[in-house]
């Protein structure tokens, strides 16, 4: 895993979003589209600000997934994953994109759901994945121990109180208890398919997880950690983000 660090959140999701955005021109000048995997997260924001004003992407031939959505939480709630994303990303485009997948968690058959999703990504391999790091090591909605064998695309997940508590804190839901228990999210594997993962992870509530997911062991108990052993995984962090690690790149 390449790690760089950088002053602010800003200058960090400007040089993770022109890291990915390579990975896009490269594709669509490849085979004339690309798919790519966008997560939604307070940390996403400058990363996702940015990737709006690369330049030279034909967003008309690029399919967009995106990671995880909690399990009952209608499409107009504040906190839904799949609301933010269209109002931060999708409806932002230039052009529609060549599609949008859904993660539809509020869907009366989610078996389907999960379904029609691994189809989907079975059929538009993965050309970069943005995704980040929770507080509890998580990437998507995998919480410690994660499931590191399954080759499921998409996977029903209890979330632990550690990952609630971080919805909370960013200012998600009013209380604990209005945080969803469950969710739908892409699979640690399914993510490690990509062919390039773009890691964005600022500020000083993640430092912990980036020491272990940079400096420990690989462990389920810190499923980012597994993010070492991708060959084209770029992770971008902050100076807060980075504060305790013992050997900064």
């Amino acid at each position: 895993m390449i790690a760089e660090i950088f002053a602010d959140k800003v200058s960090l999701g400007k040089a993770a979003a022109a890291c990915g955005a390579a990975y896009i021109r490269r594709a669509i000048a490849a085979r004339g589209s690309a798919n790519i995997i966008v997560a939604t997260a307070a940390s996403q924001f400058e990363l996702q600000d940015a990737l709006l004003v690369e330049k030279g992407i034909d967003w008309s031939q690029v399919r967009i997934f995106h990671l995880d959505e909690y399990i009952g939480l209608p499409a107009d709630h504040p906190a839904s994953f799949r609301k933010n994303l269209r109002a931060r990303l999708i409806d932002k485009l230039p052009c529609p994109p060549a599609a949008f997948y859904p993660v539809d968690g509020n869907a009366a058959d989610l078996g389907k759901v999960i379904a029609d999703l691994a189809q989907a990504l079975h059929t538009f391999p993965t050309d970069v994945a943005f995704i980040g790091i929770g507080e509890n090591g998580h990437i998507a909605f995998n919480d410690p121990p994660a499931d590191f064998e399954t080759e499921e695309a998409f996977l029903k997940i209890q979330l632990d109180e550690a990952c609630r508590r971080q919805q909370l804190g960013e200012g998600w839901f009013a209380s604990l208890d209005a945080v969803p228990r469950t969710a739908l999210s892409m699979s640690v594997r399914q993510i490690m398919k990509s062919a390039a993962i773009i890691n964005t992870v600022p500020d000083l509530r993640k430092a912990q997880a980036v020491k272990n997911a940079l400096e420990g062991p690989l462990s389920k108990l810190c499923p980012a950690s597994i993010l070492n052993t991708h060959p084209n995984c770029y992770t971008f962090l902050d100076q807060d983000s980075a504060s305790l690690l013992k050997n900064k790149p």
